[in-house]
């Protein structure tokens, strides 16, 4: 299928229900012969990153109270078949994977059980731990059963990759204001933004990202904004001040390497890749 066929078939999918219902997902996932979504590796952008960008992203490992060095935390919600998340491990990050069916959780520990061997530990500290867990997103009930997460339930980086532009628009609101919550004082919201290049009026999954929609919605966690019917853009001058919850941009860029999916005809790379930070 061509890629405007995929979207067209995802997008008939969801026809007849909101890209918000786990059990619309859960349906594609059990049904295994479609899942567009899936590259069968982590993103490019998110290996080069980890492996040089030592400039933006702190040490992967923490000192308790007691002085006793820990793996930092790291999530990634909408893992697919984690390979971001083996990815993170890797690098020294316990990481939990985050899907909303249990047949994702299942086909997670089988590539981790198949292709674990393909991310060695690349981190000095030594390798951090893998987990999937089935959960939604903007609740807290995974946390609890989760077996990586501290106590405070919040971790030192998380990544979005192909998470936002899966949820209706009405969501992200609640996507930035729940990234906000999760992410913890010292840590990285890594956000690789795709499909930036997608005309927002389009439709989805997956729904266009063009870059206000971090700016904005990041800036004010939990607000509803204006959107305007004819651009599909967010309405500017009328947010308001920043929230005391935002999360700030601290860097923006091409990255070297990303999917062939986020390569425009021309050769030319359409993918974002930003990081956020309280």
């Amino acid at each position: 299928m061509t890629l405007q066929e995929n979207r067209e078939r995802l997008m008939a999918h969801f026809s007849n229900g909101s890209s918000n219902d786990p059990k619309k997902w859960s349906a594609l996932w059990d049904q295994g012969d479609f899942l567009p979504w899936d590259r069968g590796s982590p993103n490019p952008a998110l290996v080069d990153l980890l492996a040089d960008g030592k400039d933006l992203l702190e040490n992967n490992f923490a000192d308790d109270a007691s002085g006793n060095r820990k793996s930092k935390k790291a999530l990634v919600p909408g893992c697919g078949k984690g390979y971001d998340v083996l990815l993170l491990a890797s690098f020294g990050y316990d990481t939990v994977g985050l899907e909303v069916s249990e047949t994702a959780v299942k086909r997670c520990y089988e590539v981790m059980e198949v292709q674990g061997d393909e991310y060695p530990p690349r981190s000095k500290s030594g390798p951090g731990k893998a987990e999937f867990v089935i959960g939604d997103f903007f609740s807290d009930e995974w946390l609890a059963e989760s077996h990586v997460v501290d106590r405070d339930g919040r971790f030192n980086l998380i990544y979005d990759y192909t998470f936002l532009c899966a949820l209706p628009p009405s969501m992200r609101p609640q996507w930035a204001l729940r990234m906000s919550q999760l992410l913890a004082n010292d840590g990285s919201l890594i956000c690789l933004e795709f499909p930036s290049s997608k005309d927002p009026r389009a439709g989805g999954p997956p729904f266009g990202l063009p870059a206000q929609v971090y700016t904005e919605h990041l800036s004010h966690p939990g607000k509803k904004l204006p959107y305007d019917d004819e651009s599909g853009q967010i309405k500017e001058g009328i947010s308001g001040p920043d929230s005391s919850e935002r999360l700030k941009r601290v860097d923006r860029r091409k990255p070297n390497r990303t999917h062939p999916i986020g390569i425009g005809p021309d050769g030319k790379i359409m993918d974002w890749l930003s990081i956020w930070r309280h």
